[in-house]
């Protein structure tokens, strides 16, 4: 579409990066180090944030940090499903035959768990993502799962990922036990004002792209319409792009960006 028109080797907003490609934001930098502490705690954490505001790009940056022989990430997204559901889904990660009940299903993954920790001699990272859908139910259960009364040593790290609304749930008094056992929190805001320039040049060169293509009316056009979040920011930045190359304009103007907003909403 505008590939050839601004000379670039690829749509520069379009394709998820690569672990090593992401865009050292104060926000993704904090992240890692919470969940660096948090893995070190052997806890239960929590990260949340609006729709596109990097927490799962995070938690997959992170998950790449990981020594593979030293830790054992299982990585379940589940939505609406039961307590068993949950417990098929995380047997499955682990390469386990899924029991017929509940208990049985249990007794099978702390098992499982303390092998990984005592012989296997690898640190288990369950990672709950969409966890703003669970049944409160599976919530408490996943704390169970946690929960070694005649060890006192931790043995199963838990990261629940989901939206603002989940922080929300887990001040309610049913899961009082459950955030009071959360050692690590963090929020995801977006991009702050001045990272975003540095943000779309980062893509851009990743791109092929060494000229400067927004202008700085356009910049603060995308960092207002998009509010910082990664994935609106890209979406706008994307159709900018295209409105520009239709007016066959080599710089992106703030008419190119109220253009993209006029087609769809970010």
């Amino acid at each position: 579409m505008y590939l050839a028109h601004f000379g670039l080797t690829h749509y520069p907003f379009e394709r998820d990066l690569q672990p090593d490609e992401l865009f050292a934001s104060a926000t993704l930098h904090e992240a890692h180090a919470r969940l660096k502490h948090l893995v070190e705690l052997r806890g239960i954490g929590l990260i949340t944030g609006e729709v596109g505001s990097g927490k799962t790009t995070a938690c997959r940056q992170f998950a790449a940090s990981l020594h593979a022989g030293l830790y054992r990430l299982l990585y379940v997204t589940l939505s609406t499903g039961n307590v068993m559901d949950m417990y098929k889904s995380i047997a499955w990660e682990l390469g386990l035959p899924v029991e017929r009940n509940r208990s049985m299903a249990f007794r099978s993954l702390q098992n499982e768990i303390t092998r990984l920790a005592t012989e296997a001699r690898q640190q288990p990272i369950l990672v709950v993502d969409e966890a703003h859908h669970l049944r409160n139910e599976v919530l408490e259960d996943l704390r169970l799962l946690t929960n070694y009364a005649m060890d006192a040593q931790r043995r199963l790290c838990l990261l629940l990922v989901g939206l603002t609304e989940l922080r929300r749930r887990l001040a309610m008094a049913v899961h009082e036990s459950l955030e009071q056992r959360i050692v690590v929190s963090y929020h995801f805001a977006g991009f702050a004002r001045d990272e975003v320039p540095a943000y779309l040049l980062h893509r851009l060169q990743l791109a092929g792209c060494t000229l400067p293509v927004f202008e700085p009316a356009a910049i603060e056009a995308l960092s207002q319409a998009s509010q910082g979040l990664p994935r609106k920011l890209n979406r706008t930045a994307h159709y900018a792009l295209s409105a520009a190359a239709l007016a066959k304009a080599r710089q992106v103007s703030a008419e190119h960006v109220q253009t993209a907003l006029d087609e769809f909403r970010p």
